[in-house]
């Protein structure tokens, strides 16, 4: 009885289709009483009656089509997660989003770390045919403590947090889980990821398995593989013939040696591919490389043996989103082109069509503190006889999240998308139900951004209002709001300039 009456607010819409569906019925009806009664009848009163039928049942389907349509959207308005404020959402176009994901583009996606987990958040939005291609590795460094408990063969810590990164919109239950560190003395020190995956492994007796089940097990969207089934060390070669093994390591040794990352090798060197990598490349219809750690999650990935050969001879749009920030000890000083350069100089040319980078435009505060670490903005410069193939795309596509600068997931996921419905309207694919379903949802994703974007400039501006005469002291001494809002800003800010005053004055009397 409530879902009858929900039907009956205005709010619904639903009562204009039921109206319809009534009299059409009432026409129809009419039309049919009218033959069954009447014996004689000219010809216009025959036509008459057929067109008052015609136009009953026209009214009668035309009816039940808009009342099921309107049902699919109250439908679609109750349970899409992704925005709290459902006005907001176009719900005309949200009604291709269930249709979408399974028959959305195949999407590959190889890196490592935060900047791999970040694609996958944006991209699990358009498709469900998501393939992360993750690495296995601890870069040298020594096992952790549960991996020496529990025996694990391989390290599971990008897997995980890919597997996380995949899960249902709005759902941080799983990531959770599988980062819950168990407190019972007899677990201490494991997390509840090494037990499952411990379990699964007595369960199926290899390592590659387990990840496979993992993805239906947890519903994840697409699915998470390793970029191999034997762990591998990532190691690194200085300019100077110095062979570092252990990422940790690398930064501080760069900088007691002075000198830079010359090339980074994997061992063993013929590490074979996971079942099921070198498949999803070759069927893929885009790959992303990128972003992360250029010498420690993007390339390694790309050494393993078919990897890199697979990815040149596949027709798919091959993307490299580069990183906004550099990296101590491994991307110092370096330039959107330098991050392509070492890609072509480990891997060879064709990995990339398409170059999305960052504006740079980033809030001089969030610079100094990166500053402090030694990491600056990467420089916008793009030059070279070996970048001339590949396509740049400039976009404003970083956010700050938890004080960090990092990447938009939704942005570089739109900027991506659009690459792809460029590529299939230059095939002429415009008629193709992928095509018309990308999009909407991409129209409809941008009036969603404008949206927040206008929220954000209004809060902004409330902000603003808030903080007017905040530059005056208070009559009883105490701070003024802004200095005490801001104070960890304003000192953070004071200790990079002083810093950079001191190091500026220790070599200039270096030099006398």
């Amino acid at each position: 009885m409530k879902g009858i009456m929900y039907w009956l607010k205005s709010n619904s819409k639903m009562k204009r289709w039921i109206l319809l569906i009534l009299v059409g019925i009432i026409l129809a009806c009419y039309s049919i009483a009218k033959i069954l009664v009447q014996k004689e009848m000219q010809f216009w009163e025959a036509g008459k009656i057929i067109v008052v039928f015609v136009i009953g049942f026209i009214f009668i389907v035309l009816g039940l089509i808009m009342l099921n349509k309107r049902n699919m959207e109250l439908f679609i308005e109750a349970t899409d997660e992704r925005m709290k404020n459902k006005k907001n959402v176009n719900v005309k176009s949200l009604i291709f989003d269930r249709t979408i994901y399974d028959q959305g583009p195949k999407i590959v996606v190889i890196g490592g770390g935060t900047g791999l987990n970040t694609v996958l958040t944006g991209m699990k939005k358009y498709t469900n045919n998501l393939t992360a291609i993750v690495s296995v590795s601890e870069y040298g460094n020594e096992p952790t403590d549960s991996r020496k408990v529990l025996g694990t063969t391989l390290p599971f810590e990008e897997v995980k947090d890919s597997i996380a990164s995949l899960a249902p919109e709005g759902k941080n239950e799983l990531e959770q889980l599988l980062n819950h560190e168990m407190t019972n003395p007899a677990l201490r020190g494991l997390k509840f990821s090494d037990i499952y995956y411990t379990a699964m492994k007595e369960i199926y007796k290899n390592d590659t398995e387990p990840i496979a089940k993992s993805n239906s097990i947890f519903n994840i969207t697409g699915k998470v593989l390793p970029v191999t089934s034997e762990e591998m060390t990532i190691c690194a070669e200085l300019e100077n013939g110095y062979v570092v093994k252990e990422k940790d390591k690398i930064p501080e040794i760069v900088s007691e040696k002075m000198t830079k990352i010359n090339r980074v090798y994997i061992q063993p060197s013929n590490c074979k591919p996971a079942p099921g990598v070198i498949e999803a490349i070759k069927e893929a219809d885009s790959i992303i490389i990128g972003p992360g750690s250029l010498y420690t999650n993007v390339i390694p990935n790309l050494l393993v043996n078919g990897v890199a050969k697979a990815i040149k001879e596949s027709k798919a749009i091959k993307i490299y989103v580069n990183n906004i920030m550099t990296e101590m000890g491994q991307t110092d000083d370096y330039s959107v082109s330098d991050h392509i350069k070492a890609i072509i100089e480990h891997c060879g040319e064709g990995l990339i069509d398409y170059c999305i980078y960052d504006t740079g435009e980033v809030i001089p505060e969030y610079i100094k503190r990166y500053n402090k670490e030694g990491a600056d903005l990467v420089e916008q410069k793009i030059d070279g006889p070996e970048v001339k193939k590949i396509k740049f795309i400039k976009k404003n596509i970083s956010t700050i999240i938890d004080g960090k600068v990092r990447h938009d997931p939704d942005l570089v996921a739109e900027s991506a998308i659009k690459l792809i419905c460029n590529d299939m309207k230059y095939e002429d694919k415009e008629a193709d139900p992928e095509y018309v379903m990308l999009n909407a949802k991409l129209k409809s994703d941008k009036r969603i951004n404008k949206i927040k974007k206008e929220q954000a400039k209004n809060e902004k501006k409330a902000q603003k209002k808030g903080m007017k005469d905040t530059g005056k002291r208070a009559k009883d001494g105490k701070r003024s709001k802004f200095s005490s809002k801001y104070s960890e800003r304003i000192k953070s800010i004071k200790e990079s300039d002083e810093k950079f005053r001191k190091s500026h004055s220790e070599k200039t009397n270096k030099k006398r």
